[in-house]
This record gives structure tokens, sequence and C-alpha cells, in this order.
């Protein structure tokens, strides 16, 4: 496993430097391109509010708190790694405590992970026509559902869909509130702002760990560690629902409210010159 690991590594690496290319261009060039000014009706992203370069302080104070679309996407990717969590350190114990083999176990674990990295093919594009905001909140549902099937059933085939439902959630939000992030953060300071996302996100595997063994030791009971995670991915996403909007510039642009209320000021202008 060991010299796998490292020649995937290296390989990864060679293939990176030979084929990869950096996309700071293409950043600086919407950054310049986002300070002229826009045509009536061009399609304009919401962006979150600051200044022209703001510091670090500031960019996590936006993802977190500031700006309530950018803080319900932060926590929402904060929670969603509770199911990873799960999935990694619980499942395979629950499984086992129910007589599962190795092997057994191994499969229905990586049915999680490979219809999550599979379904991933199409469920990013799919944003790109629906846009993001229905992928996020229903992933982080069929998320918790996919938790709560794997203590309504019993056997290999039942777990391995039940794993499999929690895979296609995670692939409908995971590449997509990222996305999320990029469509409302402008150029010249979108790293940071996914850097601090990501924050918040890998938290997530310790804070979900942690609440995962609170809730198995002081119940005794594996099940409450499943009840955990479905619970705060139904509450996340309820939170994700009401706190965030549709991010995608086709689909909800800045420049469409602001011919509405171009439109709203001629009209009550020339009701007043009448």
């Amino acid at each position: 496993m060991l010299v796998f690991g490292i020649v995937t590594i290296g390989l990864a690496l060679v293939l990176t430097q030979i084929w990869v290319r950096d996309t700071l261009p293409w950043a600086q060039l919407e950054a310049e391109n986002h300070r002229k000014p826009q045509a009536v009706g061009a399609l304009r992203p919401r962006y979150a509010k600051a200044g022209e370069a703001p510091g670090t302080w500031e960019v996590f104070a936006l993802m977190s708190w500031r700006d309530r679309r950018l803080a319900a996407i932060s926590q929402a990717g904060l929670v969603e790694k509770f199911v990873d969590a799960l999935v990694w350190v619980m499942f395979p114990v629950f499984l086992y405590s129910k007589g599962v083999s190795l092997p057994n176990i191994g499969w229905v674990v990586g049915v999680y992970g490979f219809v999550w990295g599979g379904s991933q093919l199409f469920t990013g594009r799919l944003s790109d026509h629906v846009g993001r905001f229905w992928p996020n909140v229903l992933g982080m549902w069929i998320c918790g559902a996919g938790t709560v099937l794997t203590m309504l059933g019993e056997g290999l085939l039942w777990w391995s869909f039940s794993a499999g439902v929690a895979g296609f959630g995670m692939a409908l939000l995971y590449p997509n509130l990222s996305a999320a992030v990029a469509d409302i953060t402008p150029p010249a300071w979108r790293g940071s702002a996914i850097g601090i996302y990501r924050f918040w996100r890998d938290l997530g595997y310790g804070i979900g760990a942690l609440g995962l063994g609170i809730a198995a030791h002081f119940t005794g009971m594996l099940e409450a560690a499943f009840w955990f995670v479905a619970i705060s991915m139904f509450l996340s996403g309820a939170l994700l629902f009401f706190w965030s909007e549709e991010t995608h510039p086709r689909l909800n642009p800045q420049q469409a409210l602001h011919a509405a209320l171009e439109q709203s000021t001629h009209r009550r202008e020339g009701s007043s010159l009448d």
C-alpha cells in the first residue's frame, strides 16, 4: 500500500507539471473586467460586499458570519464532513458489530466512495444548468436520509444501498458548495475565501468525530452516532435553505436586480413629470 501511494503521488506530480496550467492570469483578467463599467442588462454576479483587497481577517469574518450566504455555505461544509467521519470511522465498527466480514465492510464503505466520486462527473455539470442552490440543499438532506436508511434495514444489499444514497447526496453538494463560494466572491480574494471555506469544511472532520464519540459514549449505542449525523445534516440543510440563495450569475444575476430598480425609478420619474 505504501508503494502504491508513493507511485500514485509521483505520477500525479509529473502529470501536474506537464499538463496543468496556472489559472492566475484568468483570475486577473476577470478582476480587471469586474472593475470596468457593465453594460445595462449584462450578467453580474452577486458578489459579497468587501473592500478592493480585504485582509485575511475581513475575509474570515465574511465567510463566517458577516455575509449570511457565505456563512450558510461554510456551516454546510463543516457539517457535511460529519458524514465522512461517520463512514470512515463508525460505519465499519457498526457493520462489524452486525457480523459483517471485513471484505464486505470494505465493499459497503467502497460503495459510498465510488458513488460519491463517480456521480460528480455529472452533478457538477448539472449545477451549471440548474444552479447551485437546490443541488446543495437536496444533497444535505439526501445524505441525511442515507444515514437514516442505514438503521432501518439489515443485510449487505440494504447497507450498500444506503451507503450509495449517502454517496449520491455527497456528490450533489461536495463540488457545488465550493462552486457557490466561487460564484459570489470576487476574483481578487476568491482564493482566500475558498481557503477559509475549506478551513471550516475540514474542521468538520474533527468536530464530527468528537460528536460521534460523545453521542455513542453517553447513550451506549452506535446508532446514536448515526442519528447525530442525520439530524445535523437535516438542520444544516434547513439553515442553508433559509440563509442561502441561488449564486449562479446566469440564473440570479445582480444586474437583473439593478435593471429592475432602474426601471422602477424611471417609471416614478415619468409619473411625477406627468
